[in-house]
């Protein structure tokens, strides 16, 4: 005898579905019609309203495939979601304060910018809600993203934001289980990050030293190459965190603190934890001649006020790296010099700390990291006792004789 099937085939007005159900909630199997319509959750448990909900998803296939007006999606007892409504639920829900989890400023600042570039591209293509926003449409974007050359990390964080607010707008029920964008993403391997080399290094302090408007350059070069700190560690680095007798420093982060005063003012770092690690002699030397500033600040910006990160990522790139690309060119298609950035400083410590031998635990710790790729990668590339194996191994008797 076949065996009985365990789905139920529906036919619904625009296409055929097979229902059945994953862990007790009801889905929807449309991949028999043409074209291929996937598989969806119909996010209840519930039959009545899982037939109801495939009779949106119909509906809503239809549209997207071209088979049915758009306005038809008024007529549905679903409500809408504008993209704007949606982005102004989401924005809010970010603005949640960090003791019920909210993210950091800088996070909800990506989140902005995120939306600006994708309800752009939304707004060219005729989509008006985030109903009709599904894996095509996310396909599309990345195709979208792509043609326009960003990076795979860029269009990855791109891509897994707008999942993310897909299944936030579907877990507060703004939006229809049905809705649930099923894309698999592949996190970006390894880094694309320039990681400067030494000489490099070394010719941007000469360069600024030679220039007495860029001495101050001089100083916030050596210190982020020497500590590994992201810049908005370095600008925010007050005198008191720094121990010239135990000759250690400390990243503070404040984001538990319970003065209200002081919030706006608050130093977080990228995981929400402090550290300390050992002072480098080369910034010894630079903490040594930099005057006492009234407001507790380590460094200044170029003209003594508060050091932004912009401002030194805009001088680095105009006045030093320029300048200086002719005299390390690099080769076309390929990253060089000319594409070091702030972040590369970070990259260069932890090479320079594989290449000289330093546990890679210890690097973590210095950094923050409780597990990074960054470090990984540095760690493959010096892995001495991985170089010292392949050493030993004899491929080819290139050597020997051959015998009789």
């Amino acid at each position: 005898m076949p065996k009985p099937r365990k789905k139920k085939l529906v036919e619904c007005r625009y296409f055929a579905w097979l229902i059945g159900t994953r862990n007790g909630v009801f889905t929807a199997d449309g991949r028999s019609n043409t074209p291929s319509l996937g598989r969806h959750s119909l996010g209840t448990r519930n039959r009545d309203e899982a037939l109801q909900a495939l009779e949106e998803l119909d509906l809503t296939m239809a549209v997207r495939h071209g088979l049915a007006d758009a306005t038809l999606l008024q007529d549905m007892p679903a409500e809408l979601l504008s993209l704007e409504e949606g982005r102004r639920l989401y924005e809010e829900h970010v603005k949640r304060p960090p003791v019920a989890g909210g993210p950091k400023p800088s996070t909800a600042k990506r989140y902005r910018a995120v939306f600006d570039k994708f309800l752009q591209f939304a707004e060219a293509h005729g989509i008006r809600f985030w109903n009709e926003v599904g894996r095509p449409e996310l396909e599309s974007y990345a195709a979208h993203l792509d043609d326009r050359g960003y990076a795979y990390a860029t269009e990855y964080l791109e891509l897994n934001t707008i999942k993310q607010i897909n299944g936030w707008l579907i877990g507060q029920g703004h939006l229809a289980g049905v809705c649930r964008i099923v894309l698999p993403l592949r996190k970006p391997e390894g880094t694309d990050t320039y990681c400067w080399r030494p000489v490099e290094v070394q010719a941007m302090v000469e360069f600024c030293l030679s220039n007495k408007e860029l001495a101050w350059l001089a100083d916030i070069i050596t210190s982020l190459a020497v500590t590994g700190l992201r810049i908005s560690e370095l600008a925010g680095l007050r005198w008191g965190d720094v121990d010239l007798d135990r000759n250690v420093i400390s990243i503070k982060d404040e984001s538990t603190r319970a003065e209200r005063r002081m919030r706006r003012h608050r130093r977080t770092t990228k995981n929400r934890r402090s550290r300390s690690f050992p002072l480098h002699s080369s910034l010894c030397e630079i903490l040594d001649h930099l005057p006492l500033a009234r407001d507790g600040r380590v460094f200044r910006g170029p003209r003594g006020g508060i050091l932004k990160a912009d401002t030194v990522r805009n001088i680095l790139i105009r006045d030093v790296i320029t300048p200086l690309s002719g005299r390390f060119p690099t080769e076309p298609g390929e990253i060089g010099f000319a594409d070091g950035r702030l972040h590369s400083f970070r990259h260069y410590f932890c090479s320079v700390c594989a290449n000289t031998g330093v546990p890679e635990q210890v690097v973590m710790r210095w950094l923050g990291q409780q597990s990074s790729r960054m470090v990984r990668h540095y760690y493959h590339l010096h892995d001495d006792e991985a170089q010292r194996q392949m050493q030993r191994v004899q491929f080819l008797n290139t050597g020997a004789s051959d015998a009789g």
